[in-house]
């Protein structure tokens, strides 16, 4: 487990992770640590959170599959917290509290509750599942997982063009 989720609240179907102080309560951010990315979701309440999954794979499916991340379209869809997490474990975070003010939970949850159902575009750099729950909370779209990955990208094409022209 990393530093980051060492300091923080988690939890999972690992007994050992689970804090109850960490109990999400509706409209906060539920970030979810898939082996190979993270996964965002907004808490509704009674255990339901709201999130997006591909339009062209079964729920069982979409829950964890790496495709999701490069569909094009995605549903918006009301599930089980318990049951989209599955054996992966999950914290609240709501890490852009401290930059943006939340809007009431009440205006987040009917948000929320409209979208249900409906089928939305997707783009992994400009409208993902992270942009989504944002919008929802704070009335605007930020990804940070976005930033970082795009910064790594960059860093390393900066490293591969400069080790080139050392080299000739």
């Amino acid at each position: 487990m990393d530093k980051q989720q060492q300091n923080s609240t988690m939890a999972s179907n690992d007994p050992d992770l689970s804090d109850p102080s960490g109990d999400p309560q509706p409209g906060d951010l539920i970030e979810i640590f898939r082996p190979a990315y993270q996964h965002w979701a907004l808490y509704l309440g009674d255990g339901y959170i709201i999130n997006l999954t591909p339009v062209d794979e079964s729920q069982a499916a979409a829950m964890s599959s790496v495709k999701s991340v490069f569909s094009r379209k995605a549903v918006v869809r009301m599930q089980l917290l318990k049951e989209v997490v599955g054996s992966d474990s999950y914290r609240v975070n709501n890490k852009y509290d401290h930059n943006h003010t939340p809007l009431p939970v009440s205006e987040i949850i009917q948000r929320a509750q409209v979208l249900i159902g409906q089928e939305v575009s997707y783009d992994l750099l400009g409208s993902n599942c992270e942009h989504f729950v944002t919008l929802l909370r704070y009335g605007e779209g930020v990804s940070e997982q976005v930033s970082h990955y795009l910064f790594c990208f960059c860093l390393m094409c900066h490293q591969g063009i400069t080790h080139t022209l050392k080299s000739k």
